[in-house]
Parts: structure tokens; sequence; C-alpha cells
């Protein structure tokens, strides 16, 4: 039986990954988590998977599991992942997010196998793009705007460096946004939709926001683990793949769909504290290098997903 290992597997995506993989293969999957915070997350999939609870800044312990697991396939998701809260800690960010994937590569390698490696980059690393490059595609020039953004660019570039040096089978994967249930609430839309329920329940009675005009490309999480599924089992070791909808929206008007949703009259206030040093106008997914070689698109319309995401709030006591 192959066996999957999953890193981040309690999180927003690795979680929704381990159900997607559990649910189409007959696969022996393994995760790591930092924190027992998300448990509940994987609670589904208890039975089909196989929890460790290690720190991959600690190389020794994360290359024992490694030799000791042996996988065939690694999605490597963990991370420090706020764009927002990276302007808080850089370098924190930066050197987590860069020496948990070298101390994963250097496992790997030193196990002597050759798994093919998915490593989770971000659209994040595009940062400002001019008008006249939308939408983005893989060779859109890189320019960051954000701590999390460069400890991005260096996850994909020290992919691309142990497949270049060591012949590891990785591929690099650029998501745009994706949104859904069990999203922390520092994203966008994981906030918007827990501060309508806390205003639904009295806990609150001012939404306050941030900057409402830049326009982001959001795509269903589900949506986003099954194009992980595809790309590591089709796409080519050494590349890498955007993966969005291919359509932006504006912050406004997510807000908008989510306000519709609520029965509650919502006051919208304006808190420049949300707002951050610089905030890209626009980023919107050319996806067609991922459609070409794997057939994927996205098929949960955004109206479920904001739906969803909201119901999951609701039913958070």
């Amino acid at each position: 039986m192959k066996k999957v290992f999953i890193t981040g597997i309690t999180g927003f995506a690795g979680s929704f990954l381990a159900e997607h993989i559990a649910s189409q293969k007959d696969y022996e999957i393994f995760g790591s988590f930092l924190s027992d915070t998300n448990l509940e997350n994987t609670a589904s999939v208890k039975e089909k998977v196989s929890l460790r609870q290690i720190d991959l800044r600690d190389s020794q312990k994360l290359q024992d599991l490694i030799k000791e697991i042996r996988p065939d396939f690694v999605y490597h998701l963990a991370a420090l992942t706020s764009p927002a809260d990276s302007f808080k800690n850089p370098a924190g960010f930066i050197n987590n997010n860069t020496e948990a994937e070298v101390n994963l590569l250097e496992a790997i390698r030193v196990a002597g196998i050759f798994p093919k490696v998915l490593i989770a980059s971000s659209a994040e690393v595009y940062g400002e793009v001019a008008a006249g490059n939308l939408p983005i595609d893989e060779d859109t020039p890189l320019r960051p705007a954000t701590p999390y953004a460069v400890s991005k660019i260096a996850q994909d570039f020290l992919g691309l460096q142990y497949f270049i040096s060591y012949k590891i089978p990785v591929i690099r994967v650029r998501p745009f946004n994706h949104i859904g249930p069990r999203q922390a609430p520092n994203f966008v839309v994981s906030s918007f939709s827990k501060r309508i329920v806390d205003i639904e329940r009295g806990k609150e009675s001012v939404m306050r926001v941030g900057n409402l005009m830049a326009k982001r490309d959001f795509t269903d999480v589900r949506d986003i683990v099954r194009g992980y599924l595809l790309l590591l089992e089709m796409g080519d070791p050494g590349d890498v793949y955007n993966i969005g909808s291919g359509k932006s929206y504006k912050i406004s008007e997510i807000l908008d769909k989510l306000l519709s949703m609520s029965n509650k009259d919502i006051k919208i206030e304006i808190d420049k504290q949300l707002l951050r040093p610089i905030d890209v106008p626009e980023l919107v997914c050319d996806n067609k290098k991922i459609f070409q070689k794997t057939g994927w698109k996205p098929e949960i319309p955004i109206e479920k997903t904001l739906a969803d995401t909201l119901d999951y709030w609701r039913s958070m006591v």
C-alpha cells in the first residue's frame, strides 16, 4: 500500500486534503501537527490517519520520522500562513517557514528515498502585479509585498533546488486565496463570517473592516485540495503550477454576499488599524497550465463556500 505524509494535517487545507485522499485512494495516511488545538478538524478520518505531533524545526526527530514512514508521497502544507500577521513578526515567519521545509527536504535526502513531494507555495509570491500582467501565470515576475510572501518564495525555490541538486521529484504549487469552513479567523472571509455570527448572537454591534477595494481570486479549499492530489499524481517534477478560480472579487462584494445571508442589519465601519502597510490591488489566477496538465477546474460556487463558512461559525459554541 502506498504511504502519504501530510505536514500540517490538522490545519485548514491539511484536514480537507486528508479527507479527500481517504475518500479517493487506498493509501496509508500519516500526518504531522504541531499543536493539538485543531485535532477536531481530522475527527472524520481519525480511524484512517496516523497522527504524529512534531515540531518540523526539530531536524533529528523529523529525520527519524521520515526514515520510519518512508513515504511515497509528501504534501508539505505546514507553515505560518497569515500575510497580515507576517508584518508583525517578519523574522519569525521567514525563519519558521524556511527551516521547516529545509528540515523536511533534508530528511528525505538523508533517508535516501525519492517520494513525490508537493510544496505549497503561494500566489502571494507575485505581490504587486501591474494591471497589464493580469491574469497571473507562472511566468509572472515575483514582487513580494509581505514578509510571508518572501518566506513562500524561499519555500518555492528550495523545492526547486532539491529537485535540481538531488533529483527529488518536487512539484511546486502556488494557490490563490482559498476559503471555507475551518479557516482561522485572521483571514478575511473567515473573519467576516465569525463576526457576522458574533453580531447575530449579540456579542458585537458593529463590524469594523479594513480595505474593501482589493480584489482577490477566491477558491473553495475543497477544490484546492482536489487540485493538490491531481498535481502530485500528474504534474511534472521540477515544475510549478498556479491554482485558482480565474475570477477575482472585490472584498466588498464578498462582504455583501455574506451580509445577505444574515437576518441582521449590520453596520460597517472602516478601521484604519486593520489596513496593511501595502495591499496589492488585485490578484487573479491564470489557471490554464493546471487545467491542461490535469483537467482541474473549480466546481464549488462561491455562494456555497460562503454559506458553508458562515454555517461553520454558527456551529461553533
